[in-house]
This record gives structure tokens, sequence and C-alpha cells, in this order.
């Protein structure tokens, strides 16, 4: 038995001029577009220079002082994202600025398309809004339906970086965008520095086959980077996997940039898994050194338990002990967040080496 060699056992994925202009004309189908057929001539000319050539980010700088190599040529897109991060972090230590919260949204369905209804999720969400507001606290909600509702809304998959070594999983994540791939419209860059800012994190979200929504999974996937990544990509030039290999192998610090915030799910199903996902989404959590708001702040149940699917939004609206539970979720992490930030909550495991960060 034979295994492939390490870096050249994969089938090639380069296309072909004539494949590549095949996939790039496909998405002006509409006839609206046959007027402008000598304009998409020259934009699918410009599209396959890029792509010919692997320009991935054809907009860079020298990254500048404080990087490891300051000469280094940096994406501008990433220089920005880290801007945002570093903002949402000061706006997060600050004293004066209000405990904050983010609610997420997990279901992907939407009344403002297919299946043109809003989620229990959704309704579930708008329940704990107004109860963490009461309590002094400024609500950021993540609405992840938008990626199936709204133009250009996406989140790429994770390319796995850290399985090759940690420091090259870069924070945040420079695997996007990637122009020459028509790799763009990444939402992460956005969605990192809610994360970064908020103090406490509250995921709501339904069980699909035993599983977490296939938007939240994108997500999770993608905020690794938050686990572990390197917050200097010139240490790797770029994504260079040997000398992020050295550097991992000198002893890597796995650092935790999303430690010590508190968080609250809430899973809800219509027959079965929700007890599973709640469990899986906490130990993510956990595992990230996030700090559980306790028993009263992890909920997962059923709504309308093995009835159909169409009277599934009257199960909801009879069942006003679930709508408790959510709501005393929302409560006991808004307290664990106040009391954190009064210094009257510790964290328990501040101050402990883990002998095994990875």
């Amino acid at each position: 038995m034979t295994l492939p060699d390490v870096r050249k056992g994969m089938p090639s994925v380069k296309l072909s001029r004539d494949e590549f202009e095949r996939h790039y004309r496909s998405r002006f189908t509409d006839p609206a577009f046959q007027p402008l057929h000598r304009e998409i001539d020259a934009i699918v000319a410009a599209a396959w220079d890029a792509y010919s050539h692997s320009r991935k980010a054809p907009r860079t700088r020298q990254a500048g002082p404080g990087f490891s190599d300051p000469t280094y040529d940096i994406a501008v897109d990433w220089l920005a994202a880290r801007q945002a991060i570093l903002e949402a972090q000061r706006r997060h230590d600050s004293a004066d600025e209000p405990p904050r919260i983010l609610v997420i949204n997990g279901s992907p369905r939407s009344e403002h398309t297919c299946p043109s209804e809003m989620s229990k999720t959704w309704r579930l969400v708008k329940l704990t809004e107004p109860c963490l507001r009461r309590m002094g606290i400024a609500v950021d909600i993540l609405d992840l339906s938008r990626l199936t509702s709204e133009f250009g809304k996406q989140i790429h998959p994770c390319k796995a970086c850290v399985a090759t070594a940690m420091p090259l999983c870069h924070w945040p994540c420079s695997c996007y965008p990637n122009y020459s791939l028509g790799q763009t419209d990444d939402w992460m860059n956005e969605i990192y520095p809610l994360w970064v800012a908020a103090h406490g994190i509250l995921i709501i979200t339904p069980v699909h086959w035993y599983h977490a929504p296939a938007a939240l999974k994108a997500m999770i996937d993608r905020l690794v980077c938050a686990d572990g990544g390197n917050p200097d990509p010139s240490s790797t030039h770029g994504k260079r996997a040997d000398e992020a290999k050295v550097l991992e192998l000198k002893g890597w610090s796995y650092p935790r940039h999303l430690a010590g915030r508190h968080f609250g799910v809430v899973v809800h199903g219509d027959s079965v898994g929700a007890e599973t996902l709640r469990r899986s989404l906490s130990d993510w959590l956990t595992d990230m050194c996030l700090i559980s708001s306790g028993r009263a702040g992890e909920v997962d149940g059923y709504l309308g338990y093995m009835e159909p699917y169409a009277t599934s939004h009257r199960a909801l609206d009879k069942d006003t002990a679930f709508q408790q539970e959510v709501v005393n979720a929302a409560k006991a992490l808004g307290n664990a967040v106040k009391l954190a930030r009064a210094g009257k909550l510790e964290n328990p495991g501040a101050g402990i080496d883990d002998p095994n960060p990875k």
C-alpha cells in the first residue's frame, strides 16, 4: 500500500481557457446581459488574466512596524480586517462601553426567499433582544439567514490550513478574498469583529439532521483562526507551509483570541438531535476557552414534537414554557456578563497552565 506524496498526489484543478470562460459566462445567463456582449468579453478576458496569473491579492502594501517582516507585501483587505478586529477589541476592553452580547440566529430560513416564511429561531432571537436591553446590555444580532436571502453574502469554506501547521492559520483568516478564483464577498471579515466586541455570545439554532445548519457550521469552521491563529502573516510570508511548520515545531503558544467571553446556547428541534447539538456547541465554545453561563444558559428542546411541520409556529406559540426557557437563557448570560464586568464573577480557569493547548 502506497500513500500519495503529501504535496503532489491530488488531481489538478486548473481550468483551460475554454472551461474557465464557460463557467464565468454562466453568470450572465439572464437575457438582460445580451446587449452587453462586448463588455462581457472584456470582463471575461480580465478575469482570465487574473485567474491564469493567480492574483489572489492584487492590492498589497508593506506590512510595516509591528510585524516580524515589515517589508512583506500584505493584502490590503487583510489589514482592513485586522484593523476592524483591533477596534472591536478596544470596545470590548473599554470600561466606558456597555456590556455587549452577540445573539446569533443559526437558521437559514427567511421570508425573503424560499420558503417565504420566517423561522421559529428568528422569533426566539427577537424574544431575547428586549430582555437583554432591559438589563442594560447592548445587543448585536447576527442573522445567518442572510446567507440564503441576501445578494453577495457568502461564508467560504475553511481550507483547513491549521491541519498543515497552526501558524499557517492567520487571525483573521487570510485565505479570502481570493480574487483570482472569484472567492470574494466573504462575510467573515464583518463577523469576526462582532465576536471580538462581545462579552457574551448567545447562539439560538435549530438542529438539521443531528447537526448544526450549514450556515452556522460554515461560521464555526471559519472561527478556527480565533483559537490559536497566527496574528502575523508576515511570520510565514503568507501561506508558506515550510515556514509555518518551523514556527510550530519551535513551540506555538496557541493564542485564544476569544477567551474569557461567556456563552449561552439554545437548540430546538422537531424530533431528534437537539441535545446532541447543544452539547456539541457547548463543547466547541468551551474548547475555545469561552465560559458557560450555566445550566439555565444551555437549553435544548422540541417544538411540536413529532407533529406536522405545517403547524410548528402554532406549536411555538403554545409552548410558553419553552419560550420562558429561552428568555431564562438570555437572562443567565446577561447576568454572567454583568457580574464578570463588575469583577464579581471570576473565570475559574484563569491562571491555570494548559499542558495540551492544541
